[in-house]
């Protein structure tokens, strides 16, 4: 009878315990490999474009996102499925029109920016002034640019990292207020972007009250161009635009729970809002249908120990999910393991950043061995970023991760009409599924701690 105690106790111990080093191991090899041929990102990005398509904050078709959400992780077995609710202030896109009026008159293409404020009824016309570098409009004295529309050129530059877009960002986020201190009426700007098609590229700007908008490359390239040969280069802008100070927007979330230490939670996801001019596929219906295929890989696996939390946050472009996250889950925040978000598209992972505390636990090292196949390398640099909608819960005390993805073609398509499904590589999604899961079943079948704990 002693001996049948032991037994029992012994096998109901080998149950509550972590997995093993091996068990690990080849359980992230098995959701690895199984990803890489799993269509479960494919037609969650495929549904959301398709079903949904643009997602502006404020608009009905954010309205049909929320409910598509909630249809999509019942439907994936997700338990707990949550809409927690917020208001933000929301920008709405109106008539825009932009066209050199003299000496040479043409329409351009361009893209109001979020943010930008309407024109006069009849539009603003007015002389540009041409800036090749945004530092040299900066360089410019108060009154300038009195009367004049501000006109800024810098080119974006293309590099895996994304990094080109962080380094010529200004332009877009400050730009308009910097061009209106110095008395600018208006403010154009080349789309931060790498393409070269006449399709502008959108974004969010700091108010500013004059009227911004994005133009194309080549429109960009035009303007250059006719201010190059010394006349006067006249431009009208008429630009119709709205905001909704209260929006509503949601936060929508489901978990697969732990079964062992389900307060003990995982946070992944991506944001279920986009621009307008696409259907939003790269940005981030991507990032969305990554993540929630991860987790779902890791429950057909088994209950994993820990609980995993897929959030589609509800305003990433225009700001409001992440601090709206963290003030409705800061009491857990001691308990969330580790959080990640993906919002780079749905290029191949070439690298990934860890936390330092948790480097030698064999989840991490059963973790990092998964990854060789799939051509991934650890850097030896602690995550940096996370993601902004993970901003919230990092300033909380969250540990996370940094999954860098192949960002060279992602500024070609960001915030454009460009951004739609065929864009999508269904091998690179594939890719990025199989690191997350790996990822993800590794951390949640073990007691790995990511926090740094204090000296004794």
């Amino acid at each position: 009878m002693k001996r049948l105690s032991i037994a029992i106790a012994a096998a109901t111990l080998a149950i509550a315990a972590p997995a093993a080093a091996q068990d690990l191991a080849g359980g992230a090899a098995a959701v690895r490999d199984k990803a890489l041929t799993d269509q479960t990102a494919w037609s969650i990005a495929e549904s959301l474009t398709t079903e949904v398509g643009p997602r502006m904050v404020g608009s009905q078709g954010m309205e049909r996102a929320r409910d598509w959400a909630v249809a999509k992780l019942k439907a994936l077995g997700f338990e707990n499925v949550r809409v927690e609710s917020f208001t933000t202030p929301a920008w709405s896109r109106g008539a825009e029109s932009v066209e050199v009026v003299a000496p040479w008159p043409v329409k351009l293409h361009v893209l109001g920016l979020g943010g930008s404020v309407s024109t006069p009824a009849g539009g603003i016309t007015a002389p540009i002034a041409v800036f090749t570098s945004y530092q040299t409009m900066l360089d410019q004295p108060p009154g300038a640019l009195a009367g004049k529309i501000a006109v800024v050129t810098q080119r974006m530059g293309r590099t895996q990292d994304g990094s080109g877009y962080g380094a010529i960002g200004p332009q877009r986020w400050t730009g308009a207020a910097e061009a209106a201190k110095r008395g600018a009426v208006g403010y154009l700007m080349r789309s931060l972007s790498t393409d070269d098609t006449r399709l502008p590229h959108t974004g969010g700007g700091a108010p500013a009250g004059i009227p911004a908008a994005a133009l194309s490359t080549p429109d960009a390239d035009l303007l250059e161009n006719m201010a190059r040969r010394g006349q006067p280069v006249t431009v009208r802008m008429a630009m119709t635009s709205s905001v909704n100070p209260k929006a509503q927007a949601w936060n929508i979330s489901g978990e697969i729970r732990g079964r062992e230490a389900p307060d003990e939670v995982i946070v992944i996801g991506g944001h279920l809002d986009s621009w307008d001019p696409g259907t939003g596929a790269v940005d981030d219906a991507a990032g969305i249908a990554i993540t929630t295929a991860a987790a779902k890989l890791v429950a057909q696996a088994g209950p994993p120990r820990r609980t995993i939390r897929v959030v589609m946050w509800g305003s990433e472009e225009q700001g409001g999910s992440s601090e709206a996250y963290a003030a409705a889950h800061k009491d857990e925040a001691a308990k969330i393991v580790v959080a990640g978000e993906s919002d780079s598209g749905a290029g191949r992972i070439w690298s990934v950043s860890l936390p330092k505390a948790g480097a030698d636990h064999a989840a991490m090292k059963a973790f990092r061995t998964s990854l060789a196949p799939l051509k991934v390398g650890v850097s030896p640099e602690p995550p940096a970023f996370g993601g902004a909608d993970i901003r919230g819960i990092i300033g909380l005390g969250a540990p996370f991760v940094d999954f860098n993805q192949d960002a060279s073609r992602y500024f070609d398509l960001h915030h454009s009409a460009d951004d739609t499904l065929d864009k999508i590589d269904p091998a690179e999604l594939a890719q990025n599924v199989a690191v997350w899961a790996s990822f993800l079943h590794t951390v949640a079948n073990s007691d790995v701690e990511f926090r740094t704990k204090p000296a004794p």
